[in-house]
């Protein structure tokens, strides 16, 4: 019995002993750092045009800064290379800075929301852009059972897969660019014709006679000069016809 009992525990020292080793040699957990909007995309792949678009307009580092050192959470729709790919050619060149930081801005919306919350959402949604209200970045959400669609007045899309979410942040893909209608709507209406311009001071179209009479405009012949001038010569004709 006494050798029994040696074995169990020369073999539970075993046990102890392969436990801590492995125990040991197993890696550390990796750190949890900030949220980044950017490796949370990389991660997923198929949105290097979004990337870009967030990082040359800096609307990357004010998301980070807003979810990291806040407590009012975010949703970004996310728009894929192919989305952009089927834009118009140049659409995106044609836009000036201010405009881009814009259009990337109309795909963040400045609360959390999760898919079941978009049924019950009140249209139209506000978004980094601006104020939909005023019908320059109107967004508006409508539900059919699980499917959330999603419409700007320019284009029509649906949100196709969820790709994060962690309480404090949604990234949902789609499959359209969000074209806002104050950079992608009906054109502008023509301007106003130009005045007409005045004519110069001093210029002068009425024609001259040699005698130094003018004709108005309607066709009469007025003499100019000294009106005294022509009285006396007047009377000095009549003086020698009566002679």
């Amino acid at each position: 019995m006494a050798k029994n009992f040696k074995l169990s525990i020369f073999l539970l020292t075993i046990f102890q002993f392969t436990i801590t080793t492995t125990l040991a040699q197993a890696p550390a957990p990796a750190p949890s750092g900030p949220t980044n909007i950017t490796k949370i995309l990389e991660k997923n792949g198929q949105f290097t045009t979004l990337i870009r678009l967030m990082k040359s307009t800096q609307v990357s580092d004010q998301i980070n800064t807003q979810l990291n050192n806040s407590n009012q959470g975010m949703t970004v729709f996310a728009p894929t290379d192919n989305a952009f790919a089927n834009l118009k050619a140049g659409a995106l060149n044609s836009l000036s800075d201010q405009q881009k930081v814009s259009l990337v801005q109309f795909h963040v919306l400045p609360t959390y929301i999760t898919l079941t919350q978009f049924q019950t959402i009140s249209n139209p949604l506000r978004t980094q852009a601006g104020d939909s209200a005023s019908n320059k970045f109107p967004l508006n959400i409508t539900t059919s059972g699980n499917q959330v669609n999603i419409s700007t007045g320019v284009v029509d899309t649906t949100i196709s897969n969820s790709l994060y979410t962690d309480g404090s942040l949604a990234v949902y893909q789609v499959d359209n660019v969000l074209l806002p209608m104050s950079l992608f709507g009906p054109a502008a209406p023509a301007p106003a014709p130009a005045p007409l311009k005045k004519k110069k001071s001093g210029a002068d179209d009425t024609p001259a006679s040699d005698d130094g009479a003018s004709v108005d405009a309607s066709g009469a012949i007025v003499f100019g000069g000294n009106l005294h001038g022509v009285y006396v010569g007047v009377i000095g004709l009549m003086v020698m016809f009566y002679l």
